[in-house]
């Protein structure tokens, strides 16, 4: 197979549509637990899975593998912020508290990488911000037991918290 070269156009949107693919994926199991368990026990069962998740994330980029792309998984707006992918395809559906419940990912990774730091957000999309914004700051003490446990950790980033436990 010969290399070819492909539009950066075209190389976007094939990241575009695998991430909208990921944002459906969660959707679907997400939304599948809190109907079969109800939204207390679902969303800790999705809270589990998220710490999971934010695990192999942490072990793959300490292994040297790239966390995400580079292009195609935010929408450039002229003038605006750049849009998440994964944000839009949850509002399109009409599920902001499943979709921040992906959000999670951010502190999930980079708690289980460092336990004394997390990403948490200031600004996210889903929850009605007209973008996403980070902080990285340090974790305390119930943080990192929480963590640790598994146990209804969502707090750690308090934006998002506030949004899924008003569920």
């Amino acid at each position: 197979m010969s290399d070819q070269m492909v539009p950066l156009a075209e190389a976007e949107n094939e990241v575009k549509v695998v991430t909208q693919r990921l944002a459906l994926l969660h959707l679907a199991f997400s939304r599948t637990i809190v109907d079969t368990f109800g939204w207390e026990d679902g969303k800790q069962l999705i809270l589990d899975s998220i710490k999971q998740y934010g695990e192999y994330v942490a072990e793959r980029t300490k292994q040297g593998h790239q966390g995400l792309p580079k292009y195609g998984f935010w929408e450039n707006r002229e003038d605006k912020p750049p849009l998440c992918e994964l944000g839009k395809i949850m509002l399109e559906l009409g599920e902001p508290e499943l979709g921040a419940m992906y959000c999670l990912i951010d502190p999930a990774k980079t708690m289980a990488a460092d336990p004394s730091q997390k990403m948490i957000h200031t600004r996210c999309m889903i929850l009605g911000h007209d973008e996403c914004q980070f902080d990285t700051i340090p974790t305390s003490e119930a943080e990192r037991e929480s963590f640790k446990r598994g146990k209804n950790w969502a707090f750690v980033d308090p934006v998002v918290d506030e949004f899924v436990k008003e569920s």
